[in-house]
């Protein structure tokens, strides 16, 4: 079995895989103070209530947008489970030519992404990932990974907005049942779920008007959180992924071992 760690700015995902099969998944808030013993102590709680011992697992991937975490995490790995996991990062052979300025500032959640995309629904693709920021990351037809966007994230958009007023409060993301909101509540979440899908929307036609002669052979990959969500207002058609950079970890661990 062979241990996966999604580490993003708000939570931390683990993986267990036995072969290509994703048997576990665990999800934790991303505390930036946490010690590498306490950490240890939820991972290894999580395994246990899940029957998984430690000396099952063989091998360890890491892929972190979170210096610091990335850092904690590396330790408790090879104390805990005695293993040297492998940091996912741009120098690895991930069979995706880096058609970019600095390959080494893509994020390593958006190399697995790419890497999973690819092989799993070819080439070209897109894909949109819905995290604390959201991030489009384009794979041409050549499978060259020829840059992306980041924009603010739908959570991150919300609590800002509530941070910085005085009286709006705050509020689930849900869809509303019509755009045109009756109560002060309907009205936050029609603005941020309606504004937030025809930002998506609009970008993506930006993206395909810049770059694809053909829409149609472009397939477009959803991941993340709300996601899901999301996907099913699309204008284009989109297939929901949730564990596409897990996956992808796991894809570069075995190109790389």
């Amino acid at each position: 079995m062979i241990l996966t760690v999604d580490i993003g700015n708000t939570n931390t995902v683990f993986g267990i895989y036995n072969g290509e099969k994703l048997v576990y998944k665990f999800r934790i808030q991303s505390i930036h103070d946490k010690t590498t013993d306490e950490y240890a102590s939820l991972l290894l709680t999580l395994l246990e209530r899940n029957q998984v011992n430690v000396s099952m697992l063989k091998g360890a991937v890491i892929g972190s947008v979170v210096p610091q975490l990335q850092y904690t995490f590396t330790r408790m790995i090879k104390k805990y489970l005695n293993i040297d996991a492998l940091l996912v990062n741009s120098e690895l052979e991930t069979g995706i030519t880096m058609q970019v300025d600095n390959p080494k500032e893509v994020g390593a959640d958006r190399i697995a992404n790419a890497v999973a995309c690819v092989a799993k629904y070819g080439k070209p693709c897109i894909v949109i990932d819905f995290g604390t920021a959201t991030t489009f990351d384009i794979i041409n037809s050549e499978g060259a990974y020829i840059g992306g966007i980041i924009c603010p994230g739908i959570m991150l958009a919300s609590k800002m907005l509530r941070s910085n007023t005085a009286q709006l409060p705050e509020v689930s993301i849900k869809k509303p049942a019509s755009v045109i909101g009756k109560n002060t509540v309907h009205h936050i979440q029609s603005g941020i779920y309606f504004g937030y899908l025809e930002m998506i929307n609009g970008l993506l036609r930006r993206v395909l008007k810049e770059e694809f002669s053909n829409y149609s052979k472009v397939n477009v990959i959803i991941t993340g959180g709300l996601g899901n969500d999301i996907s099913h207002d699309m204008e284009l058609s989109t297939i929901y992924e949730p564990n596409l950079t897990l996956d992808g970890l796991m894809l570069l661990y075995n190109k790389n071992r």
